[in-house]
């Protein structure tokens, strides 16, 4: 990667403030049931979620965002941000994907301002969904979308290994392990979303999706998701 991708190191560093660090994609839950209690569960959970859960459909939707900024296609950027919302399968993961969204948005006009935000709010003026946010940037400033969804795909994995720390599944040196072992499954989810189109989308990580819905009434818990 060269200078020219910095601004995807930034945006999607736990530094960037979107508040992803409050947010555990239902991992939390799984951990209190006993479905992910150690690195060998964690990895097999997050590798599930990049080949048929909730990362691979933000791919998709990351990619369809991209190209409608890209051909200036108003309609199309509201078709991927309409979708986005209606593929939140709880309440829960709409607030973690657009409580994520719109800060994202609010902190690039602010300090990497570009024309595809204004596009954005003009073709949808609705809260927005994380990659659709994420994927507006980096068209506006013309990064490559290849790598964009590697990082992107990579920071979702990031994020949800260091929620397992701080839940006590994995130590530090476990994690960065299982990071490392995903590398070519993130590699592979943004090679299927840069040619991907809706008719791709689709899942079969239910108890990711079961998980997130129990967590909404999980007694004790430290995430908002």
């Amino acid at each position: 990667m060269t200078g020219a991708y910095l601004p995807l190191l930034v945006w999607l560093s736990p530094a960037f403030p979107v508040g992803a660090f409050a947010y555990s994609h239902g991992l939390e839950w799984a951990q209190e049931a006993g479905d992910v209690t150690d690195a060998a569960g964690l990895e097999g959970w997050l590798g599930d979620l990049l080949r048929s859960g909730g990362a691979r459909n933000d791919a998709v939707i990351f990619a369809a965002a991209y190209r409608a900024v890209a051909e200036s296609d108003a309609a199309a950027l509201a078709e991927a941000a309409e979708l986005a919302l209606a593929l939140a399968t709880s309440a829960e993961r709409r607030l973690e994907t657009t409580t994520q969204g719109d800060a994202f948005v609010a902190a690039v006009a602010n300090a990497w301002p570009c024309s595809a935000v204004s596009f954005l709010k003009s073709a949808w003026p609705e809260p927005v969904a994380y990659p659709v946010a994420v994927a507006v940037a980096a068209a506006g400033h013309r990064l490559p979308v290849a790598e964009s969804l590697e990082a992107f795909a990579l920071g979702f994995v990031s994020n949800l290994v260091s929620a397992a720390v701080r839940l006590g599944v994995v130590g530090q040196s476990d994690g960065q392990r299982v990071i490392a072992a995903l590398l070519p499954g993130v590699r592979e989810v943004a090679v299927f979303a840069a040619s991907s189109t809706f008719d791709d989308l689709g899942g079969c990580a239910f108890r990711s999706d079961l998980a997130a819905l129990r967590h909404e009434s999980q007694y004790t818990r430290l995430f908002r998701s």
